[in-house]
This record gives C-alpha cells, sequence and structure tokens, in this order.
C-alpha cells in the first residue's frame, strides 16, 4: 500500500531538509576548524536563526524571564545565543577535531575528585547538564581520559537526521542510548557495571513534575535523580563553559548532589543550572520550549 499524501510529504520535507543540513555540514567541515566554528556562528545568528524562528524564540524566553532587562540586552543575549548553537553544532560534527582539542583540557570543580574515586571503586556515575556552552566538550575531555561515558538521547522528527545525528554522539566514544523503552536495558546495564551516563534534562516534558527554573515553572524530567537513587549513583552536575575566545572551554563538574529525595535532588540540578544561565546567560540555548502548558 502506497503511503498516505500527508505521510509522503512530511518524509519529503524530512528527506530535503536532511540533504541541506548534510551540505551545509560538508561544507563547514572543509573549511579550517576556526574558520568553521566562526561561520557556523554566524550563520545560525545571521541566517537560520531568524528564518525558522529560533530568534524570536529566545526573545520570548527571555522577556518572560528577564523582563525587567533593557531590551537591547535581551536582543544580544539572543544574538549571542543563536551563535553559541550554531558553533556547537558544527564542533560536535567535527568528530575528530573537537576531541583532540578538548583532549588535554583540564578538568575543574569540586566532582572531579568524586568522579575519580566512583571510577576507581566501580560505582556508577550519573553526569547531569543542560544545553549550556558546549554539552559534549567535558564529555570528549573525560573520554579522551579513559572514562566509558554513556550517553542518552532522544530521537529526532527528522529520521533522515537522526541516523547521523547518533553516529556524532557515537564517535566521542561510549555508548549511547535512546530515550524510552527501546533504550532503557542498555543504560542500565551500563550504571549497573560501574559506568559513567551523561544525562541532558532541561527540555520540556509533557506530564513530567514542574520545578522553578529561572521564576516560572518548568517541567521536568526525573530520570537522573530517579537513576542515581535506584543505582546508588554519584549525581553530578558538570558543564562546558565556552571561552572569551569562543573556541576553547573551561570543563568543570560540581560537588555531587545528596542523595535525599528524586524533587528535591531534580530541582538541586535545576538550580545548578540556572545559577550558570544566570552567570552567563548568552552560553544557554533560549531557543528551546522550556516553558510549555500542559495543553501546548
Amino acid at each position: 500500500m502506497p503511503p498516505k499524501p500527508d505521510t509522503l510529504r512530511r518524509r519529503t520535507g524530512h528527506y530535503i531538509s536532511n540533504a541541506v543540513i548534510v551540505g551545509l555540514i560538508g561544507a563547514m567541515r572543509a573549511l579550517p576548524y576556526g574558520l568553521r566554528v566562526r561561520a557556523m556562528g554566524r550563520i545560525v545568528q545571521h541566517v537560520i536563526g531568524p528564518v525558522a524562528g529560533y530568534r524570536r524564540r529566545a526573545l520570548r524566553n527571555l522577556a518572560m524571564v528577564w523582563a525587567d532587562k533593557p531590551l537591547a540586552e535581551r536582543q544580544r543575549i539572543a544574538r549571542a545565543c543563536l551563535n553559541n548553537v550554531g558553533r556547537t553544532f558544527i564542533e560536535n560534527y567535527s568528530t575528530r577535531d573537537f576531541p583532540e582539542r578538548l583532549a588535554d583540557n583540564p578538568l575543574t570543580g569540586a566532582g572531579v575528585d568524586d568522579l575519580q574515586a566512583a571510577a576507581a571503586e566501580g560505582r556508577p556515575v550519573v553526569l547531569v547538564t543542560g544545553h549550556y556552552g558546549n554539552y559534549e566538550a567535558t564529555r570528549a575531555a573525560l573520554v579522551a581520559r579513559g572514562y566509558h561515558i554513556g550517553g542518552l538521547y532522544r530521537d529526532m522528527k527528522n529520521p533522515y537526521f537522526n541516523a547521523h545525528y547518533v553516529k556524532t554522539m557515537e564517535a566521542f566514544g561510549g555508548p549511547v542510548f535512546p530515550q524510552g523503552r527501546r533504550g532503557t536495558a542498555g543504560f542500565v546495564r551500563h550504571l549497573k557495571d560501574g559506568g559513567q551516563l551523561v544525562l541532558l534534562f532541561d527540555q520540556h516534558v509533557f506530564g513530567a513534575p514542574t520545578f522553578d527554573f529561572l521564576g516560572h515553572p518548568a517541567h521536568t524530567a526525573l530520570s537522573a535523580a530517579e537513576l542515581a537513587l535506584r543505582y546508588n549513583a554519584e549525581l553530578i552536575p558538570f558543564y562546558g563553559i565556552r571561552q572569551d575566545d569562543g573556541l576553547s572551554f573551561e570543563t568543570v563538574l560540581e560537588a555531587p548532589i545528596p542523595h535525599s529525595d528524586a524533587h528535591t535532588m531534580t530541582q538541586a540540578i535545576t538550580d545548578s543550572l540556572a545559577a550558570r544561565v544566570r552567570a552567563r546567560p548568552e552560553q544557554w540555548f533560549w531557543v528551546h520550549r522550556r516553558w510549555r502548558p500542559d495543553s501546548d
């Protein structure tokens, strides 16, 4: 039976958009690394972001959270955010150059010793972060030091894009698992074996409890805290903070979140990210639909 017209249109749209993305990635990867990253940042900031509506969404989120900030400042943050999104995208597709640059990056923060101790003792670790700076920078630095870090990802709506997106995550080292039942067995086994797992927790999840994030309720999954409690794993917030040169990173592991209950621990990691956003707001992905009503 041939596909329905709407299904065929959607599939065709996915195919065409993926072809454009693949072509852009190929063109960017032909450039020297520094020029590649700067160019992709500008393309997303000045072209893709405004056309795709990401700039408008970022400004809407900023107006909700920081209505007291001058419009010019909110616009500056939105522009810088889009630039960071573009840089992050092409960095993560630079599967040879980017990890090589992070291989000797120093690890800082109170959580470094805790991670090392857990790994030495064969205890599992859940490393949790948000879409801030480049979240793969710290993972790349850790993998270069011999850590076997698994990743948990959310399938993209575009199946053509999703296929090579997953491969880029696998290229950083360590297994990656899709969210949902299909990936549960794999990442649970990885944790039980004393491995480390990376989770990004700052996207809207329908039906999840709400937690205060930057002064507004945001539906947030309890997964990271629940995994830490269930498998007696350290829960360590981490960040790859882009530096002023636009190419290098501070790779930080914060002190582990004390075990209590899933709600308290989830608010703690949310507060950790909020503090980072307040300190360097342009590094967070304001383009996400982070605050959404249940009916949206």
